[in-house]
């Protein structure tokens, strides 16, 4: 199928049209070069020489103006911000001609909004009942990768303030997946944590001392309360949660991934939870000297200051099989990761047969990962040239050098933290999985412009932290659907697909966004995080 051919052959896709119909003479005139002119002779050059010799010195001189204007005209339209034209029609689109640069968002649109999630209900007084008059005290797992578990933190502290408990400070939790034994205080600055938060929520570093089985709080029953529902509202908790609390003093609350919702909670508890993700999580003090470090080698590689793009690249093996899309390969590929598919996930592969038509399916709504190729192409139809500097932030990619071949041929200025800085240097952050992505959290957070290629939440809190810090710096989120269409046309020219880069991606650069029912407040703080400036 033509959506599902290799985005190596991207690069050389040809921007032929179909065959075109009609006589001879009027196909011949049609190709034809632009400064060709009836008027000199046309086919009849060789009629008369003495004509000839005019004609000809006329048609060099006409070919040289031509040329020069052409020249001109290319050099104008590479340093020019992209026209919002659609076949032929300049559309209203605001704020496109005012940027001239590909590494920043026009300045207008960036002086509307400004953060506000440290303005309290108020003016900031502590509303804190100390910690032996609270309801009790509540205890979370936060689970998954470092950004789910960031997310999870966010969360526990809004529903301790719903309840009016006193946070007990959260484990992160060990997994499988992960294999990380890092503690809270080993990536984040745990002081910093409580006391930015006492005016607004009681949080204590450990379990207390009267409360002597604490392995309990998971094991047994009685403690755990397990049945609260995704994107719950803070009207459950008070209803369901809190009676508990009161009774047993000490609850765990188990799972804890993604158990609040947006639209049911009270304005302030949103904002609360901005407070939380963009004020008091601070990594650890030699964490983000360490990424500062990083980010300043990124922009002075060439010997001279440069801006620099940070690729959140999507593609690792565990990405792939989940995403159950498929991609080009040899048949000993294919067969191994219906392997991989059948072993990980039994009851979606199930035979096998259905996951063809789910493929194409999921491929036309966007929701497959871009593949290295696609993104290299997706990028220079943007304008950025060879010469940019990319660092890639991501695991170890599916396919490896040979799916990477495409991104580095276009792109030939790839690097890893691993190539900015030294083994030592890295040595004490490898005791850790979360600290290593904590750098690359950071490092994608300086950067000039940011590439997310899949969904996730270490994407999704790249772009909300940069619009809620600014959202001058680009932060673009392709459009997969419409991409994965232009990349299955084969009689769609260069021009054309550039074209449609650009004007699909005018609003996709991390501007703040009106909020609507059911919106991620993780990708977009608008409401109730920011404030018209």
């Amino acid at each position: 199928m033509a959506e599902l051919r290799h985005s190596s052959s991207l690069v050389t896709r040809s921007s032929s049209s179909p065959p075109r119909t009609g006589d001879e003479d009027s196909s011949r005139d049609r190709d034809r070069p632009i400064w060709w002119v009836p008027f000199l002779g046309g086919d009849d050059l060789r009629a008369s020489p003495q004509k000839s010799k005019v004609s000809i010195f006329l048609i060099l001189f006409l070919a040289v103006v031509a040329s020069l204007i052409s020249v001109y005209g290319l050099v104008n339209h590479l340093n020019a911000p992209y026209l919002c034209k659609k076949d032929g029609i300049v559309l209203n689109c605001p704020h496109v001609k005012e940027s001239a640069s590909r590494w920043e968002n026009p300045l207008p649109a960036t002086t509307s909004w400004k953060p506000c999630a440290e303005r309290r209900i108020g003016g900031g007084v502590s509303d804190v009942l100390p910690e032996n008059e609270t309801n009790g005290y509540v205890f979370i797992h936060a689970e998954g990768g470092l950004n789910q578990q960031r997310i999870a933190i966010c969360n526990a502290v809004a529903v301790a303030k719903i309840m009016n408990a006193t946070l007990i400070l959260p484990v992160l939790k060990q997994d499988q997946i992960w294999k990380d034994q890092t503690k809270f205080e080993d990536i984040f600055d745990v002081d910093h944590f409580i006391d930015y938060l006492k005016d607004d929520v009681r949080i204590v570093k450990d379990i207390p001392d009267w409360f002597t089985d604490k392995t309990e709080l998971f094991s047994s029953i009685r403690r755990t309360v397990k049945n609260i529902p995704k994107y719950a509202a803070a009207q459950f908790y008070i209803d369901n949660v809190l009676p508990r609390i009161k009774e047993k003093k000490i609850m765990a609350l188990k799972p804890f991934v993604d158990r609040l919702g947006y639209d049911n909670v009270p304005q302030e508890i949103n904002r609360l939870r901005c407070r939380v993700n963009y004020h008091a999580l601070k990594f650890l003090p030699e964490i983000e000297q360490m990424a500062d470090s990083i980010a300043s080698r990124m922009r002075n590689r060439t010997g001279t200051p440069n801006p620099y793009m940070a690729l959140h690249l999507r593609f690792e093996k565990g990405m792939v099989g989940l995403s159950f899309c498929d991609f080009v390969g040899t048949r000993e590929e294919k067969a191994r990761m219906a392997e991989y598919r059948q072993k990980e996930w039994p009851r979606r592969f199930k035979n096998g047969s259905h996951l063809w038509q789910l493929a194409l399916q999921k491929r036309k709504e966007g929701r497959c990962p871009l593949e290295p190729g696609e993104v290299a192409v997706i990028l220079r139809a943007m304008g950025y040239p060879k010469e940019t500097q990319i660092y890639v932030a991501s695991g170890q990619v599916y396919g490896g050098q040979n799916r990477m071949a495409p991104l580095r041929n276009m792109f030939p200025n790839l690097v890893t933290k691993e190539d900015l800085a030294g083994k030592e240097e890295l040595a004490s952050f490898r005791k850790h999985v979360t600290s290593l992505a904590a750098l690359d959290f950071l490092v994608c957070l300086k950067s000039d412009v940011f590439v997310m290629t899949h969904g996730g939440n270490f994407a999704k809190l790249i772009i909300g932290a940069r619009r809620y810090m600014g959202h001058r710096q680009k932060s673009i989120k392709p459009d997969k659907g419409l991409m994965s269409k232009s990349f299955g046309d084969p009689y769609m020219g260069w021009a054309t697909f550039v074209e449609d880069v650009v004007v699909t991606h005018q609003t996709r650069t991390g501007l703040p966004e009106e909020t609507f029912p059911n919106y991620d407040l993780w990708e977009n703080p608008l409401t109730p995080c920011m404030c018209k400036a």
